[in-house]
Parts: C-alpha cells; structure tokens; sequence
C-alpha cells in the first residue's frame, strides 16, 4: 500500500526513466520490451528541486543487474508480468527480500502495513463526518484517545508488487525482449514455462541486458531529461 504521490512515482519509473536509462549505449534499444522490476526497489519519494547523486542512491539503493530473455512473444511476456502479481507466487520473493531489509532496520513494509489497517478502519464517509485533518491514528493503553490531536487517517492505495514498462506497441504474436530484474530470475523463468510450450527455459537463457544497475537509473533518466 503506498499514498497516491508514491503511486504516481512508481509509474513514472516504470513508464519514463527505465526505458529513457537502460536504452543508453545499448544496442538493443531498437527492440521492442517489457521490463518488469519490483515497486519495491523505490524507496523514497523524488521532490521538485535538484536531484542529486544522494537523491538518486536514497530513492533507488538497490544494485539489482537487468537480464533479458530475448524472443519472447508480447502476449506472453504481458501474461508473466501479471502472473508475478499472483497470491502466493509474489510472496517468497518479496518476504525474503523485505526481511533481509528488516535486519537491516528498514522497517517500510511493516510501516505500510500499519498506514494499511489505520485507513481500513476509516472509510471516506467517516473521514468527512468528523471533519479531521489528515494525519496519524494512534492508540495506547491508557484510558481514552491516544492521540493529543485527533487526525483521520491518510488514505491509501493498492500498487502491485511487481510493475512492468508500457508494452510496446505491436502485435500479440510479436517477439520482444522480455527484460527484468536478476532477482526475480528463477521465478520468472518458472513462471515463463508455465505460459508457452516453445521452449523449457534456463537460467542460461537470461543475459545481462545493460551494464547499468537498478540504482542507477534516477541519475541517468534526470542526465537525459532534466538537464
């Protein structure tokens, strides 16, 4: 669950800066994609005002590498974007991660997941009854409200676990590059084998795609765009 400004940033990674950052220098920019990375891998909103290399490492810490399988027809590859967002096919990957962050004492996940259940309990007609400014909700176990200024929630809204680029603009049957975080290799790859019958697909077959890493995307996109 993030805020409606974490969504809109969360588009404009997928949708702008990766295809503007992993086209550079590459020669396969000419051929069509899908590139599909988790929401996840952004972590801090981007503000209007100078970006900056801290900026850029704060919104984007991951060193994810971008491998691709080439060949792979668009409607398959649309197909293994949305499979990756199925119950229980998403949650390995995504625990393991969030939990090695966890130790590391990034506790966004567990954070989210509070912003979640305060906004569950208070609908939109609740929140315009009691004529509250937004805020957090927070309750104790002394007697009475917890909170010395009664807020109502900040409303929030689903995004998928996992989001892919705009899918280029060909025909179903057309093949493209189907490009995607290391990460999520196996799973992908087990995914793609559960949606067509060309081919049984190997970790062999996923290749570097670009030399440029996950938390280097933001700076490139703003050296192209916001220069």
């Amino acid at each position: 669950m993030v805020n409606l400004w974490s969504l809109i940033q969360i588009i404009f990674l997928v949708s702008k800066a990766l295809p503007v950052a992993l086209a550079v220098n590459n020669s396969r920019a000419s051929i069509p994609n899908l590139i599909i990375t988790n929401s996840g891998s952004q972590r801090f909103d981007i503000y209007a005002g100078p970006f900056t290399k801290n900026d850029q490492l704060t919104a984007s810490p991951f060193t994810d590498k971008f491998l691709y399988i080439p060949g792979i027809n668009r409607s398959v590859a649309n197909a293994v974007s949305t499979s990756l967002n199925n119950p229980g096919t998403r949650r390995s990957l995504i625990e393991e991660r969030e939990a090695i962050e966890y130790g590391l004492g990034n506790i966004d996940r567990r954070y989210k997941q509070w912003l979640r259940s305060m906004d569950m309990r208070h609908s939109a007609e609740k929140r315009g009854a009691h004529n509250l400014t937004l805020g957090y909700v927070t309750t104790d176990s002394c007697p009475g409200v917890g909170d010395d200024t009664l807020h109502a929630p900040l409303p929030f809204f689903d995004v998928p676990d996992f989001i892919a680029s705009n899918s280029p603009d060909v025909s179903d049957d057309t093949p493209i590059d189907l490009v995607f975080v290391d990460f999520i290799e196996s799973q992908l790859i087990q995914i793609l084998n559960t949606l067509q019958n060309d081919k049984v697909y190997t970790t062999a077959d996923a290749v570097l795609y670009t030399p440029v890493l996950a938390n280097e995307v933001l700076g490139i996109y703003a050296q192209s765009a916001w220069n």
